[in-house]
């Protein structure tokens, strides 16, 4: 599967916290408006001596299809304006960056550079091909903190540790939304052992709320047009006279091809709707395909975050303001931003729990994994990985915040159209996932 589903921590938590010292304090204070939603010290960042502490952020860029160079000129600014307070703790923070390309050769030799560069943790990265990059991650413990959930193998190497629930938890929470919302839904998707599991994530929901199962339309995953398979979706969604339907296109990086297609052809069929899931779909792809007049326009779309506007992205957005004025590459409202900035968060709890001891990959793979707790300012539930997971069951280990929240577009702008976000637990422990 190619990855995408529903909730970051108070990096560093306030209460029971000290300042330690006047340069903590003054780091501190500016640390409120970044990297916690409440703050009491920024976290130390210790090592041998003042040596730089080497992080990685890697993701495709430059490539005829994924990309996410937001995610990286994250990591920058955010590294920037730490090392523009002197670093943490004393200690300067190194970014490491790496372009996978958008290939599994790519992803292996990004995970090869972060083993050979010595770094503490792989955090807020993008990459499809987690079985070429996970087996060196694990030769080398490095924890790989926050990835955008674009494989299944996030959810079970031991080394992950994911912020948000991937495609499994987009796509079924995308099918509770629309269940009283649409007549007949069909599904558009590649005709792929990889799509195959998508009916099933998108029923699983569906029947959770009532609804019939969706209708399987398959598509050669080599297509260049759309227009048959547009008219047939179209004509499925309106089979049912007393209630228009719903169309969900699953086509990955062809999602945007379908669309051009659909949107010329739904002319005809005004009241069919479109839903998508953060995965295929995010205010980047809006932008590009026209925005208000473009044809997500109206659409249902389901993230793992609240929408961009909420007030708790501020701290976030005051940073890329400081340290990233006019860089294009990053959008606070892509869902690769949000997701590397709530990974930061992470890392950050981690290397405060450690404190003055030595900060190694190991070290921090180890403080993950005694149970630290991660509260990200309610952009998130509260993270922690335990050995297993509360779907562990459904075999993803390592899967833990299954949160979604479903947006709306409106003006070409997500929007939120929940007030809460939809636990989808219950949803995937009853899912047929095999």
């Amino acid at each position: 599967m190619t990855g995408r589903r529903p909730t970051l921590t108070t990096v560093l938590p306030t209460t029971h916290r000290r300042v330690r010292a006047t340069v903590l304090s003054a780091v501190a204070m500016t640390a409120c408006a970044s990297l916690a939603a409440g703050c009491g010290v920024v976290p130390a960042l210790s090592g041998s001596g003042g040596d730089e502490i080497k992080v990685m952020t890697w993701a495709p860029q430059k490539t005829n299809a994924t990309n996410k160079p937001g995610m990286p000129a994250m990591a920058s600014a955010i590294v920037r304006w730490l090392n523009s307070q002197g670093g943490v703790g004393g200690h300067k923070l190194k970014l490491v960056t790496c372009n996978d390309h958008n290939t599994s050769v790519g992803a292996a030799n990004c995970a090869q550079k972060a083993a050979d560069e010595n770094v503490v943790a792989v955090v807020g990265s993008y990459s499809q091909f987690g079985d070429s990059y996970f087996a060196a991650l694990e030769g080398a413990a490095i924890p790989y903190i926050g990835g955008y959930g674009a494989s299944n193998d996030e959810f079970t190497s031991p080394v992950s540790y994911p912020v948000n629930g991937g495609q499994l938890t987009l796509l079924s929470g995308l099918g509770e939304a629309l269940a009283d919302q649409c007549g007949p839904v069909t599904l558009v998707r590649p005709d792929t052992i990889a799509g195959d599991q998508l009916p099933q994530l998108l029923d699983s929901g569906l029947q959770a709320g009532g609804h019939a199962h969706s209708i399987d339309q398959l598509a050669a995953e080599d297509l260049t047009a759309y227009d048959k398979q547009s008219q047939k979706a179209l004509e499925n969604a309106t089979s049912d006279s007393l209630k228009t339907g719903c169309v969900v296109p699953e086509l990955g990086d062809r999602t945007a091809t379908f669309m051009d297609n659909f949107q010329r052809a739904r002319q005809d069929y005004p009241k069919v709707k479109t839903a998508a899931e953060v995965g295929s779909v995010d205010q980047t792809v809006i932008n590009s395909t026209g925005g208000a007049s473009g044809p997500y326009e109206g659409s249902y779309i389901t993230g793992w975050y609240p929408a961009a506007s909420d007030a708790r992205w501020d701290e976030m957005k005051k940073v890329i303001s400081k340290e990233a004025f006019g860089d294009n590459r990053i959008d606070p409202a892509d869902a690769g931003v949000q997701t590397t900035w709530i990974a930061y968060k992470v890392l950050a709890a981690a290397l405060e729990k450690i404190g003055g001891g030595e900060v190694t990959a190991d070290s921090v793979r180890r403080t993950l994994n005694s149970g630290l707790k991660v509260s990200t300012g309610n952009l998130t539930p509260s993270l922690s990985w335990p050995y297993q997971g509360k779907l562990s069951a459904a075999g993803f280990s390592r899967l833990v915040n299954t949160d979604v929240n479903l947006q709306t577009v409106k003006g070409g702008l997500l929007q939120s159209a929940n007030k809460n976000a939809l636990d989808m637990t219950k949803v995937l422990e009853s899912a047929d996932l095999s």
